[in-house]
């Protein structure tokens, strides 16, 4: 690459980066030039390819809603926002919802959470435990008092695909892509001046957004700011049950553990237990937490799933926020230029167009145009006034 000097500089080309180039390139008031720097082009690694590939509007905090909202919009409108000579890229978003279950000692959070949801303008029904027992009769519903179902706007999707979407459109849009990792950052007082990449380019920039996922910490440490995000590993896995369950949503239990349709089967986990959920960087699949933890709740919740059988699985990385799970979106009060969009813990896949948007307005108008994210800034983190989120699967 012959150029030195980008307007923008983006590192991580996932969900969030692409998601920033799209929405940066697609801007009619923005005519600078746009990199984003991936080291791995083949995306095999990345929480996106390797996530539960979902998207819901059950949150308790309404920048989540209205973030997810957005992103159901967005989905519904990918193939014609986002064609590229004539090829209308298919995210297969199938809106099959979302059922947060509740025992009685949970009741009063769900339907707390149910009025925020409502006020916000999702589709939502609160269902009894008989009502349950009626659209389900496949669940067990004996220790339940309630389930929150999503009605519209919730479900899952080809994540890979909607990643690669964003990405072809910021490419044919203007925007450069290159495989190389940012292994310095050059600053000059409250400004950084460029990066470094591993094979000696210096670039010049504008701007850098850190949008590189669990490489966040490391990146923003050489800029010389600790961001409180540390990677924690998430297994799924595949699993095929001899029976139907006519109209599975997607089903969260009260323990945490989660099932949805996959195909001919289903996709399952569960999250380590707090004394195993420590910063992990590696790959390998945590069986054991299968086998011990998150069949015997599966068997328990749908009786059928006790003859299913587990076939392929995978781990991927949730870029953790240790202060609250909520992201750290926006200008870190040290540096003028250097813009944060990380620690999503698990739901950066499905927030990204909200915040490609989002990055795209601060750095285009100098502000927040459309929803208003500053709550979700770097101030709760330094003043240590967390935005709790109830509802973190």
């Amino acid at each position: 690459m012959d150029q030195t000097h980008f307007d923008v500089i983006i590192a991580g080309g996932a969900a969030v980066g692409s998601a920033a180039a799209y929405f940066l390139t697609a801007d009619p008031d923005f005519n600078g030039s746009v990199v984003v720097i991936e080291p791995d082009p083949t995306y095999q690694h990345c929480a996106t390819a390797l996530s539960a590939a979902s998207i819901r509007h059950q949150f308790s905090t309404e920048e989540n809603i209205r973030m997810s909202r957005f992103g159901t919009e967005f989905l519904r409108t990918f193939a014609d926002t986002l064609a590229v000579d004539g090829v209308r890229p298919d995210p297969a978003f199938h809106e099959g919802g979302y059922l947060f279950l509740a025992t009685p000692a949970g009741l009063p959070v769900l339907q707390e959470n149910h009025v925020v949801q409502c006020r916000e303008g999702a589709d939502i029904a609160l269902l009894d435990a008989d009502a349950l027992r009626d659209r389900y009769p496949w669940l067990n519903v004996d220790d339940l008092a309630a389930g929150a179902l999503g009605l519209s706007g919730e479900g899952w999707l080809d994540a890979y695909g909607m990643m690669q979407g964003l990405r072809h459109k910021a490419i044919a849009q203007g925007a450069a892509y290159l495989a190389r990792r940012v292994v310095g950052i050059n600053r000059s007082g409250a400004q950084v001046t460029g990066v470094r990449l591993d094979d000696g380019t210096q670039l010049s920039c504008g701007v850098l957004i850190n949008a590189a996922g669990t490489g966040a910490p490391a990146l923003s440490r050489l800029a010389g700011i600790e961001l409180p995000v540390q990677a924690r590993k998430r297994s799924v896995f595949y699993v095929q049950c001899p029976e139907r369950l006519p109209g599975c949503p997607m089903v969260i239990d009260p323990s945490g553990a989660y099932f949805r349709p996959e195909g001919q089967g289903f996709i399952t986990g569960i999250a380590p237990p707090p004394d195993q959920d420590t910063e992990c960087l590696d790959f390998d699949v945590q069986h054991a937490l299968f086998e011990e933890v998150l069949w015997p709740l599966l068997a328990h919740r749908v009786p059928a799933f006790e003859a299913l059988r587990c076939g392929r699985s995978w781990a991927g990385h949730y870029d953790m926020n240790l202060v609250d799970q909520n992201v750290i979106l926006g200008l870190h009060p040290d540096l003028h230029n250097l813009y944060f969009a990380n620690g999503f813990s698990g739901h950066g896949m499905q927030q990204s167009p909200a915040v490609g948007r989002a990055l795209s307005e601060l750095i285009v108008h100098g502000r927040f145009r459309t929803l208003d994210l500053s709550r979700m800034g770097w101030r709760r983190i330094l003043e240590g006034r967390p935005i709790i989120e109830k509802n973190v699967v």
